[in-house]
């Protein structure tokens, strides 16, 4: 009996053992064909997925060819029109000091104003742009900045010029976002050598504002000066409808679609395929978020390129306005100027307001302008080298030691040279802040952050017409002086920004 109680137990103890072995075999089955064991090789899952590929992969895919040609020559005629506008307040200055009997605050004030219309719609237009697109908001900056340009020259009054010169602020505050939707087609390895060449378009556009200058005002007046200044603008409304939105853009805001059909298009131009499979991205439901631009990950970047842009514009603007305005009151000890230009400056009985640049003035202004080209392949070498940061660095101690070196006395041609180069060191700097800023943010706030650092660009150009403008008839090395004391603070800053851009994708997610 016992014997058989022994034998039963054996049986079921052996049948629970198969039956746990039975589940467990189950149990590695169920999870083999879920985790793409053996049981189902990795191939053959890969062959039920679709191929896909970001919009980078496909920037990058298609590479550079002859719509970035077309790309390249439309959105750098943009930089025509906003060298311009820029220009004209230099050459147009000493023609309205007289037409008004202006003192040199009122002179200041009216590039401040021009400035303050940029800062104002500059975080605006960028807000607008990361919101609904590039493409719209450098459009409608094209139309507003020629139609308020022509308003200008039909100024009855000072106070009606400054007014309008503010309305063309604020189109030059859009169109400034023309520089972002460029970048955002242009593949990595492109943006160091194609970004520092715009500088060839807006050295275009100042020595065109310079030229009307020499044979429109004497002849004509500054009021078709202006007129004729428009003429580029129109030009460009019509070509700017052969550039599409950004696909980056369009990705973001989650029209594939379109992305994909411009894209495709881009492709085909540049005679190329789109990468195989489709095109997928996820859909960016916070764009133009300013608070992204002050987060942990953004917030010392944001802070230092702030600074940064505030520098750039507040030198160059002062390089360029410090020029006009030493050759037009002759407070440089000149050696071997012409008679006249000693003659002309020379009032000792009355303040004279009408002090118009002769023939030699405009020369040496359209030398300086030069500058901004010239060391291009400096400045693409100092990119592809040294990186962005750096490169920031070495120009913005350069610019110092310049601005410094005007205030020596020296020969026309002495003067000159030095402003020639301080010129193209200032220029290229410019170039190196706006590659970094267009660099460094993700898609989603992108625009907004180049708005925001466009603002703070324009209290740069607020300010540096009272100092080079203002301060230069008391004091030329007191004038020269904050412009280096900012160059070197501003290098100085630089060194702690913590993200290197070079040769990095732009991301499309913060």
């Amino acid at each position: 009996m016992a014997l058989k109680r022994s034998s039963s137990m054996k049986t079921q103890l052996v049948n629970g053992i198969q039956l746990q072995e039975l589940e467990l075999e189950e149990e590695i089955n169920t999870s083999s064909s879920n985790n793409n064991t053996p049981s189902e090789p990795a191939e053959a899952k890969a062959h039920t997925e679709p191929k896909c590929y970001t919009v980078e992969e496909a920037v990058e895919s298609i590479g550079f060819g002859r719509f970035h040609i077309l790309l390249f020559v439309i959105m750098g005629s943009a930089n025509i029109v906003e060298a311009m506008e820029i220009m004209l307040l230099a050459v147009v200055s000493p023609e309205i000091r007289c037409e008004w009997r202006l003192e040199d605050w009122q002179v200041a004030l009216v590039s401040t104003m021009v400035f303050m219309g940029f800062m104002v719609f500059g975080v605006l237009c960028g807000y607008v742009a990361d919101r609904y697109g590039r493409w719209k908001v450098v459009f409608g900056g094209f139309i507003w900045a020629s139609y308020f340009s022509l308003l200008t020259s039909f100024s009855p009054s000072y106070g009606w010029f400054i007014f309008l010169r503010c309305m063309v602020g604020c189109g030059v505050a859009a169109t400034s976002q023309g520089f972002i939707l460029k970048t955002e087609f242009i593949p990595a390895k492109h943006r160091a050598f194609l970004l520092p060449l715009a500088s060839i378009f807006w050295m275009l556009g100042s020595m065109l504002i310079i030229v009307l200058g020499m044979t429109v005002v004497p002849t004509m007046g500054w009021r078709w000066m202006i007129r004729f200044s428009i003429i580029p603008s129109i030009l460009l409304i019509g070509l700017f409808l052969f550039i599409p939105e950004s696909a980056r853009f369009q990705v973001s805001a989650g029209n594939i679609k379109g992305a994909l059909s411009t894209l495709d298009w881009i492709a085909r131009m540049n005679g190329v395929s789109l990468p195989e499979g489709e095109l997928r991205e996820p859909e960016v439901t916070e764009r133009g978020n300013a608070f992204t631009l002050i987060s942990p990950a953004y917030r010392r970047t944001s802070l230092l390129l702030w600074y940064s842009w505030f520098v750039a514009s507040f030198i160059y603007y002062g390089s360029v306005l410090s020029s006009s305005e030493l050759l037009e009151k002759n407070l440089l000890c000149v050696t071997d100027a012409d008679p006249e230009h000693q003659i002309k400056h020379n009032h000792e009985a009355a303040l004279c307001y009408c002090i118009p640049f002769n023939m030699a003035d405009y020369q040496t202004l359209l030398i300086s302008c030069l500058g901004e080209v010239a060391l291009i392949p400096l400045n693409i070498a100092l990119l592809n080298v040294f990186g962005r940061k750096a490169s920031m660095a070495i120009l913005l101690v350069l610019c110092a030691v310049f601005f410094m070196l005007i205030n020596i006395c020296t020969t026309m041609f002495g003067f000159t040279v030095l402003l020639f180069l301080l010129r193209s060191v200032v220029s290229m700097n410019f170039n190196v802040v706006y590659i970094y800023t267009a660099e460094v943010y993700p898609t989603s706030v992108r625009s907004i952050g180049m708005g925001f650092c466009t603002s703070f660009s324009r209290i740069g150009g607020m300010i540096a017409p009272f100092i080079a403008q203002v301060l230069m008839s008391r004091s030329v090395i007191l004038a020269l002086s904050p412009f280096a004391t900012a160059c070197v603070i501003c290098a100085i800053g630089v060194a702690f920004m913590p993200i290197e851009t070079r040769g990095r994708a732009l991301l499309q997610h913060g």
